[in-house]
């Protein structure tokens, strides 16, 4: 049994976090237990760095620190949780990855895309998912969502224009490389979805 890294990732409220335990579902029927994790966080250290990194703060956080943490975060789940599940044969269902980075940090800030590059070379290297899923909405209805939510972070309150920056970053990224990257329409129903993801999986991994 050989062990798959799949990324679910994209605009905020795209209802990743409803996708994932249904695609864990199928994994779990076909391949195994799978590993359901998300970033920044994963494991218990990387989690307190998530907490700091998202947080409203007094103090103002650098562009320059708050990408530094997420790679924090990122390098301590990759090597403590990541990297042995998949040594272990496991399926990695991640929330977020890379990508996001360059979305957010990257796009969305405004630049260090070249600091991202680097940092994702050094911490990331080969450890690349086989497979990211880009959940794409409006921006319109990204912020519609969101506002609906009980809590929001620091992100969560961006205004249009930082949302669209993210949104284009990603589908720019996706159209680089269609083989690795599938962009799915997350303003369809639940159901079709789950399917256009399972078919995608079936495809890959048959």
């Amino acid at each position: 049994m050989s062990g798959r890294f799949i990324v679910f990732d994209g605009v905020e409220a795209a209802g990743k976090s409803t996708q994932i335990p249904i695609i864990a579902d199928w994994v779990r029927a076909r391949h195994g237990e799978p590993l359901v994790t998300r970033e920044p966080g994963g494991t218990p250290l990387a989690e307190q760095i998530r907490a700091l990194t998202l947080a409203d703060h007094d103090e103002v956080m650098p562009l320059e620190a708050e990408l530094l943490m997420m790679f924090a975060a990122r390098s301590v789940h990759l090597n403590n949780r990541v990297g042995p599940a998949l040594d272990r044969g496991q399926w990695v269902l991640c929330d977020r990855f890379v990508d996001a980075s360059y979305a957010y940090q990257g796009a969305g800030q405004g630049g260090f895309r070249h600091q991202i590059a680097w940092l994702e070379e050094q911490i990331v290297g080969h450890r690349q998912p086989e497979c990211v899923f880009i959940f794409d909405l409006p921006v319109d209805t990204v912020i519609e969502r969101v506002r609906q939510r009980r809590s929001m972070d620091r992100f969560d309150r961006s205004d249009i224009d930082f949302l669209q920056r993210v949104r284009d970053e990603y589908l720019a990224r996706a159209a680089t490389d269609t083989h690795r990257y599938c962009v799915i329409n997350a303003s369809q129903p639940v159901n079709q979805v789950s399917q256009t993801i399972v078919d995608h999986l079936e495809a890959r991994f048959a």
